[in-house]
Order: structure tokens, then sequence, then C-alpha cells
């Protein structure tokens, strides 16, 4: 640095030198932040082992997480749980943890809580209720209708006519892929009330 000869430009070159230093230690201060927050996810963005985002603070926060922890008693190892009462799907791997849940659509027909297993799955078809779906998974039969997890091509997840027997379990696309790999036939469902 070049040394100003003189009382009062010395005084100016060392006062801008740390005014200088100062707005980059406050923008340097503002990019550390950042960068907390950013490793940080606060709570009402952080999510469980599901697809979905939990809600905003405070009690609201609480029950969004104690809703979606896997139901007790609902089996061991690998397998998809299903809970009739709270509309929702876990999928689970071999260490019994869910990697998964998510809510569904029931279809106007239930099967009876109970242990099954996935008997057969089709990539693309036309549903119970004429609508085309994807991903089908199916692991049992009511009365003659066939119970299964599907997708709607359109992504539509509307509550079912009761006044048709169906039984397609809706599911969001994104969902009905993850439940696809996660289900070749033979995989455990276990339904829950």
């Amino acid at each position: 640095m070049a040394r100003k000869s003189g009382g009062s430009a010395g005084v100016v070159v060392t006062g801008l030198t740390v005014a200088a230093l100062a707005v980059i230690g406050f923008f340097a201060y503002q990019a550390s932040a950042a960068q907390d927050r950013a490793e940080k996810p606060s709570a009402s963005h952080s999510a469980s082992p599901s697809s979905s985002p939990g809600s905003s603070s405070g009690d609201k926060g609480h029950k969004k997480e104690k809703s979606t922890a896997l139901p007790k008693n609902s089996g061991t190892g690998e397998r998809i749980v299903y809970a009739l009462a709270e509309r929702r799907v876990w999928l689970v791997g071999e260490d019994g943890r869910a990697e998964r849940t998510f809510a569904v659509v029931p279809s106007t027909v239930s099967p009876k809580p109970g242990s099954y297993k996935v008997t057969s799955r089709s990539a693309h078809v036309t549903g119970s209720d004429g609508v085309p779906i994807e991903h089908v998974v199916r692991f049992t039969t009511v009365d003659g209708v066939t119970i299964g997890f599907s997708a709607a091509l359109d992504g539509s997840m509307p509550d079912p006519d009761a006044s048709h027997r169906t039984g397609g379990v809706r599911e969001k696309r994104e969902d009905g892929a993850a439940l696809w790999k996660h289900a070749p036939v033979g995989t455990p469902v276990v339904v829950v009330r």
C-alpha cells in the first residue's frame, strides 16, 4: 500500500479502508448465515421418511408427524402397509423402517384388515371406474371386486362414486411409481384399520 504524506489524507484512506472491511465482513456474515439456513431446513420444510412435507410449526406439525408414523402391529420386514381409516400407505423396507408414506383415496369396496400378498400387476389398464390408470398392484378380491393400488394417468384422485363397486385405491402418479418399484408379485401387504 502506498504511503500518503500529510495527516488528514492518511486518516481518510485509513477510514475508507476500515469502512470497506466492515462492508466485506457484513457480506461474509450474510453469506454464512444463508448457507447455515440452506443446510438446516426448518421444521416446517423438513420431512420424515415420507414424500409428504411437514406442516407449519407448533402442534399442527407434531400432529402431522404423528399421523405419518408407521402403525403399530403392522407386520415386520419388507411390506406395504395400508391404513383404511387414515387413508394412507407406507412402503416399508427390509429393515422394518418406512421408506415412504403417502395419502390415498380408498375404493368403494375395501379389504378387511389382515395380511395379503401382491397377486398381480399391470403397467397400464383401464380402471373399474373407466379411468385410464398405471402402476396397478393388486393384492386381493372382495365379493368379486379386485382390490389394488393404482394411479390415474390424468393425475386425478377424486372420491369414488359410492353407487359403483370399485376396488382401485388411488394414489398420485409419483407415489404409484414408487409403490410399483417396491412391490413385485409376492410382496406382503398388511391392511390395518
